[in-house]
């Protein structure tokens, strides 16, 4: 059975959504909006809206130098103050107004001014709502001039990759699930079954073959990521696929009819040859890569006599022990601009959930080094 790691350690930068009073309302507005597709398109007149130029999100720089997603909004944004969710369950919610002023140039202005018919915004897929109820939408403009869209929107595209040292932390999982539904729509515009098109309901939330009743959803592939330990180094590895200089946790999908402990046992075994025991629990993330993941976070160590590690080269370019001294120091200096040379060695960003499994095992060798009198 797994353990949870926040049992044993107390670790700040573990993930948990704080919710506020108005959650189960926001959560209820959304599912009206996923199941009615009059609803739907009612709330793209007052919606935000994302823009991706072939999967790649369109940023902002502020005043201050910082990176942002580029909100727009259609001309029916209503700048007067709303009931929030009032038709959600009027017995129980209170009425509360809320100012909503416009953060941005009108998108359907924009669209015209490139081309495009105003009706457009249309094709946009439902991501969800703000804290103040503005629903939030993704939309794949790749077939527009890239330049003239960022011209027009006073931004630039950037590869999702890039963009996430690039965010505040928590615009990061918007921007991945972002494109994850502009993915998934893309690569299931026809029926398995029958090769037929497949349509998609106004919000996104699934397509269906008329011609075999079958209806598709948007789905993440499960993912194991764990940070293997000898107790005083943790085991990290690097694909030839990975920036230079790049080390990550251990990653593997789980097979069919896998466990959680049965895909780690045996994806360590694969690519390194160890045998690894006491799996604890970590945390869980949304990933965009390769085709939208969910990654299964974890913990676990071998026996420090035997962390010889045996390569599958097939799979990894290097994997190597790292001592508490390298992590933290990579942990401390992150490559902060991607277009900058990388360090020698560096790992994933804050927002990977790799991330949060190195600095919880870098919490927890502090927390040893302290209770037994070493720096």
């Amino acid at each position: 059975m797994l353990q949870s790691f926040k049992l044993f350690f107390n670790c700040n930068l573990v993930r948990s959504r704080s919710y506020s009073g108005y959650y189960v309302s926001r959560v209820r507005y959304l599912k009206r909006l996923k199941e009615d597709d009059e609803a739907c398109r009612e709330a793209l007149k007052s919606g935000i809206f994302l823009l991706y130029h072939k999967l790649s999100p369109l940023l902002r720089e502020t005043s201050s130098g910082i990176y942002t997603l580029a909100s727009l909004k259609t001309s029916g944004f209503n700048t007067t103050p709303f009931k929030l969710f009032h038709y959600v369950n009027k017995r129980i919610l209170h009425m509360h107004l809320y100012i909503c002023m416009p953060i941005s140039v009108d998108l359907e202005h924009i669209l015209e001014k490139v081309g495009k018919d105003k009706h457009f915004v249309n094709e946009s897929f439902l991501l969800g709502c703000t804290d103040k109820g503005e629903p939030q939408f993704s939309l794949e403009v790749g077939d527009i001039d890239r330049s003239a869209l960022e011209q027009e929107c006073r931004g630039m595209f950037v590869d999702l990759r890039k963009a996430f040292f690039m965010l505040p932390g928590p615009e990061s999982p918007l921007a991945a699930k972002g494109q994850a539904l502009l993915r998934w729509h893309q690569t299931n515009c026809f029926c398995s079954a029958t090769g037929q098109p497949t349509i998609r309901n106004q919000s996104g939330s699934f397509r269906v073959c008329h011609s075999s009743g079958i209806t598709y959803y948007p789905k993440m592939a499960p993912v194991v990521i764990v940070l293997v330990s000898d107790g005083s180094r943790c085991l990290l590895a690097r694909q030839t696929m990975f920036p230079l200089g790049m080390y990550s946790a251990l990653s593997g999908f789980c097979d069919m009819g896998e466990s959680v402990e049965e895909t780690l046992h045996r994806e360590v075994a694969e690519e390194v040859g160890l045998e690894v025991k006491n799996i604890q629990y970590s945390g869980s993330q949304h990933w965009p890569f390769p085709q939208s993941s969910f990654m299964l976070a974890c913990h676990a160590t071998v026996n420090p006599d035997k962390t010889q590690v045996n390569i599958d080269k097939a799979e990894l370019e290097d994997a190597r022990w790292f001592t508490y001294e390298e992590i933290t120091e990579a942990l401390r200096k992150p490559p902060l601009d991607p277009r900058r040379e990388p360090p020698v060695f560096w790992v994933p960003p804050s927002y990977a959930i790799a991330n949060q499994l190195i600095q919880e095992w870098a919490n927890q060798q502090q927390l040893s080094r302290k209770l037994h009198g070493l720096k």
